[in-house]
């Protein structure tokens, strides 16, 4: 059950801004920190059912600002393998229980961590060869699968793009075309998956607001704010809330 109390918007408020900031300003990888950290407080499934219409409005927000910058054949290529992917996530989310799913999320919330320090010490290298078309197709299948389970679609997503040379503005254009398209196809099985409530419409509509500003504040950062300084705060935050998921899930 969903309690829309002061407790819960003291947590999803934050989290919700920080998903929009990421979105629309820093290529989405961060932006599953949201429902990671809603998930501490409310059923994982949830967690996902009220993010999701709030992401799509993110979506929704960050397109004009980013409209006709894109990859097209990159973004088509992870759209492509992302349908089969949110299939994927639904047939586990059927068989999944919430300690399964909260285990998912933090595992997921510490592999990403894990991913981007290898990429700062130079443990693994992308970008240093383009990757074929068929690993986009792969990478899509991933990234519908992660963002079906817990909307971390982002890291996927940025090991095939950043290996196709994509420029700052370009990478976070095709991710905002990537994950609308992603996110529409991921409505329609959350809503049969009954992941949707009354209590996370009226969540969404008193979060909404949220989610625009945050979409405001990273168009406009994108250009202003650091990488490194925002998504240190990020790897802190997922770290801190993906072992506790973990402890949650398996305890």
């Amino acid at each position: 059950m969903l309690i829309l109390d002061l407790w819960f918007f003291a947590i999803a408020g934050p989290a919700v801004l920080f998903a929009g900031v990421s979105k629309g300003g820093f290529g989405s990888g961060a932006a599953f920190a949201s429902a990671s950290v809603l998930a501490l407080v409310v059923d994982p499934g949830l967690a996902l059912g009220v993010m999701l219409p709030l992401l799509m409005l993110i979506d929704v927000a960050s397109l004009r600002p980013y409209w006709g910058r894109w990859h097209l054949r990159e973004a088509l290529l992870i759209i492509a393998g992302g349908l089969p992917g949110v299939a994927l996530g639904a047939a586990l989310y059927r068989v999944a229980s919430p300690d399964l799913l909260r285990l998912l999320i933090g595992l997921v919330s510490v592999g990403f961590v894990v991913w981007q320090i290898s990429l700062r010490r130079g443990w693994l290298r992308i970008g240093a060869r383009k990757m074929p078309d068929g690993a986009g197709l792969v990478a899509g299948l991933a990234v519908g699968f992660t963002s079906f389970v817990s909307h971390a679609g982002g890291p996927p997503a940025a090991v095939f793009l950043l290996s196709r040379g994509l420029g700052k503005t370009g990478y976070q254009a095709t991710s905002v075309l990537i994950f609308w398209a992603i996110n529409i196809a991921k409505f329609i099985p959350y809503a049969f998956l009954g992941m949707f409530t009354l209590e996370t419409a009226q969540a969404n509509l008193l979060l909404a607001p949220f989610a625009l500003a945050g979409a405001w504040l990273g168009v406009r950062a994108h250009n202003l704010v650091p990488e490194r300084a925002f998504f240190a705060l990020t790897y802190v935050l997922l770290t801190v809330t993906g072992f506790k998921l973990i402890w949650d899930g398996l305890t």
